[in-house]
């Protein structure tokens, strides 16, 4: 009986080949066929052929020449980035910000516009993102994806927005008007996970497949990363340590209305700028008033020990459940606090539970929703793109 030979597979191996190709582009610059050739193990007929069909699907381009050795020069070749564009939009109460990528990951477009005046949420996207390609010099039709942030829950089965009590016009069906309305893939993203995907790609948890991204500021989130993915839940609630019920507030009975989730009343950024008070450190917002109490070493010291002491009841709460090697504190509150907030409530945790994370102040400090839905939409748009150059 003679072999069984597997359909597609001189296909699919060239494939993988042209993707590991791009990939080395991506990550070491501009590269020779032989270079190309050498790092992907290919024969040098092999590696010209990859990089010519490369060239003809307009993935790569000829960028230069590499002199030395005898004959002729080497062309160098790199990935074309206008090959693709993505769109990142960090959607908040006051404001929406856009920023546009090519394919490697170079931002070349950004808009910033206020959504204070506008009861439109479908034309806000579309001017954001319209704007954004447009100083980029991409065409909108060459945008493969737009991945927006926003607070509150997301339908994992939908990709929907369903809970967002601070984006009162942002509801249900607004996915598919904003797909419509742009023509190209639109997803929504949970701004505190997308912040925990930017803190994975270039931040304080690079290297770590497994870790937890607790956000305070005028909300408290958090972000769950398993296995190098991340963790929403059934209905995308997962994370919404907002509405952990915790001794010491009081704790409302229908989350539909208005009140503060208790953990929020406890640890949210109008919770911080009440205890720096009560300690004779006034400011304008509650990064100020941690920035204040760090300054001001010792006499600071018991606005961060009660800090960390509320922290620490969510973070406990999370830890002895999902065991993460590592916490990072992020939000104005987490980055302002640094190094002086995390050891405190690292230290507090291990006082109160069986497990002892390392807990890290972010490794961000500018944008890191718009910088995670950017990222999400690269790796998405790279995945189609590079994995479909064979025809």
């Amino acid at each position: 009986m003679s072999a069984t030979r597997l359909p597609g597979t001189p296909r699919l191996l060239r494939a993988l080949n042209d993707r590991a190709a791009l990939e080395l582009l991506l990550e070491r610059g501009p590269l020779t066929r032989a270079r190309l050739g050498e790092l992907t193990g290919l024969s040098k007929v092999t590696a010209s052929q990859l990089v010519e069909r490369l060239e003809e699907r307009g993935l790569v381009a000829r960028v230069g020449e590499q002199a030395g050795g005898r004959g002729p020069n080497a062309q160098l070749y790199a990935v074309r980035p206008g090959s693709a564009y993505v769109v990142g939009v960090d959607v908040g109460a006051e404001r929406v910000v856009a920023a546009c990528a090519d394919i490697t990951g170079a931002v070349v477009g950004r808009v910033e516009q206020s959504t204070r005046d506008t009861d439109d949420p479908v034309g806000v996207v579309h001017n954001a993102v319209v704007q954004a390609a447009s100083n980029a010099g991409a065409e909108l039709s060459s945008v493969r994806r737009v991945v927006l942030g926003t607070p509150g829950l997301v339908d994992p089965a939908t990709g929907d927005i369903t809970f967002a009590f601070n984006l009162p016009r942002w509801h249900r069906g607004l996915l598919a008007a904003l797909r419509e309305d742009l023509h190209t893939p639109v997803v929504f993203e949970n701004d505190v996970n997308l912040a925990a995907v930017a803190e994975a790609q270039s931040g304080a948890a690079q290297g770590l497949t497994d870790f937890v991204l607790v956000w305070v500021g005028a909300g408290v989130g958090l972000a769950i990363v398993l296995g190098g993915r991340l963790h929403h839940g059934s209905s995308g609630a997962a994370g919404e340590i907002g509405y952990l019920p915790v001794p010491g507030v009081p704790i409302p009975r229908d989350v539909s209305r208005r009140a503060k989730p208790a953990f929020q009343q406890l640890a949210g950024a109008d919770a911080v700028r009440a205890v720096a008070r009560e300690h004779g450190f006034d400011a304008a917002d509650a990064a100020g008033a941690v920035r204040a109490a760090i300054a001001a070493g010792i006499e600071g010291g018991p606005v961060l020990d009660e800090l960390a002491r509320r922290l620490a009841l969510g973070v406990a709460s999370t830890c002895v459940v999902l065991d993460p090697p590592l916490v990072v504190l992020a939000g104005e509150v987490g980055q302002a606090g640094g190094a002086a907030l995390a050891e405190r409530v690292q230290h507090e945790v291990a006082a109160i539970t069986l497990v002892r994370p390392r807990v890290v102040a972010t490794g961000l400090t500018e944008e890191p929703i718009l910088h995670g839905a950017l990222r999400t939409a690269l790796d998405a748009v790279r995945d189609e793109v590079f994995g479909s150059t064979v025809g």
